[in-house]
């Protein structure tokens, strides 16, 4: 089997990549019939002499490799057909933007598999960028805090080397007696507590954050059923919440009443109820000063998240007695920081974390026939056609 990581064409430019060099090495120890080429790259956080001088063979011509590895999506011009291809193809959600992407995958007879669509038997995922969007995501509203309030100015993440130094850099400015509220309890949400746990901020229950004063900044970390309740007054089942959720609204508003800071690292199902409503963010006891949505579902479950912002303007205001966007300095302006591809800023920490679940959990299936399941539950496309576990995007590559 020969393998080629590919090189990252889409703007903006994304440094990262699947495998660093020192795990490609680690990849051969344990796989040594495996050949495995790198596509030239000037963007990419490892240059191509790291992975040449291992041994490895850089080239711009990667056509003879029959597995090829990417992060983002691929512009449908670079596909080489009758290939296998691993990236963020974008489409599972049935995204407009990447239908002629699918379309081309189609025609050109390559079998797709998404990094999403990678999971467990029981549909977990197993790898991702998580982690590090929850990591640089706290980062990024600590930051929001600070320039809003003119507290301090933090370098950008995008500009400090590895996580480290993010969380030495936060250390450096002292926070005020304020609250921080995180969602989410998946990789997003255990990475952002992993960063604030760094700073050594104070984990408080929800009962003592919702009725207590602090002398020292403070956070409490929530899951669904702290931020959703049945709409009969029954009490919570998180299994028919997942099921039902037109049973469900939203329970956020006494966090509102308290926090200063909103990290948002939570995942939103389709038909789930709103979290954070316009009519909270208007309301007189409303307190919440930074929004740092790290999930960023543009015009999803956070009224105020109009849409992604980027890593070069991190930042707008939101202000909520008119539902549009202002500059962040209004006085009257929530910060919200909504960059959707905040593990960009974090490029050689998040491949190398990236890098271990990929040799951990997809590179084996290639040598064992795939005994768990893990290419034949990812795979998207196959002989022209989508396989059945995604037979529902038929509609979607049909422009229906």
């Amino acid at each position: 089997m020969k393998f080629a990581l590919i090189k990252e064409r889409k703007n903006p430019p994304d440094r990262r990549v699947v495998f660093s060099p020192t795990e490609l090495v680690q990849l051969k120890v344990n796989f040594p019939e495996a050949e495995i080429k790198i596509e030239s790259s000037d963007i990419r956080v490892f240059k191509d002499n790291e992975y040449s001088d291992l041994g490895f063979e850089v080239t711009d011509d990667v056509s003879d490799c029959d597995v090829l590895i990417g992060v983002k999506e691929v512009p449908v011009e670079a596909l080489i057909p009758n290939k296998k291809y691993f990236f963020f193809s974008h489409t599972i959600k049935k995204q407009s933007f990447n239908r002629k992407l699918l379309i081309a995958c189609l025609e050109k007879n390559i079998e797709l598999f998404d990094h999403e669509t990678i999971v467990d038997a029981n549909n977990n995922r197993l790898i991702g960028f998580g982690r590090y969007a929850g990591i640089v995501g706290v980062y990024n509203g600590i930051r929001a805090f600070g320039i809003k309030y003119e507290l301090f100015n933090l370098a950008k993440a995008e500009t400090l080397k590895d996580k480290d130094a993010l969380v030495e850099r936060l250390k450096r400015n002292v926070l005020p007696n304020i609250k921080i509220v995180l969602s989410g309890h998946g990789k997003v949400g255990l990475g952002a507590k992993e960063m604030l746990d760094a700073m050594k901020l104070k984990e408080v229950s929800i009962e003592d954050y919702l009725t207590k004063n602090y002398d020292r900044p403070v956070y409490t970390h929530i899951d669904i059923d702290d931020y959703n309740k049945r709409i009969d007054g029954k009490p919570f089942d998180k299994k028919d919440f997942y099921t039902n959720p037109v049973n469900y609204t939203s329970n956020f508003e006494r966090f509102t009443k308290v926090s200063d800071i909103f990290m948002a690292g939570h995942f939103y199902g389709n038909g789930a109820p709103v979290i954070l409503t316009q009519e909270m963010l208007k309301s007189a006891s409303n307190k919440i000063k930074v929004v740092a949505d790290i999930s960023c579902d543009v015009q999803g479950p956070i009224a105020c998240t109009l849409r992604a912002s980027t890593i070069a303007e991190p930042l707008f205001g939101y202000l909520p007695s008119a539902h549009k966007e202002v500059d962040y300095n209004h006085p009257g302006a929530i910060v919200v920081m909504s960059v959707d591809n905040l593990p960009c800023e974090l490029p050689k920490d998040s491949s190398e974390g990236f890098g271990e679940m990929f040799l951990k959990h997809v590179i084996p299936a290639f040598y064992n026939k795939d005994k768990e399941g893990i290419l034949e539950r990812a795979k998207i496309t196959e002989n022209g056609k989508l396989t059945e576990r995604f037979s529902y995007l038929k509609d979607y590559v049909e422009g229906k």
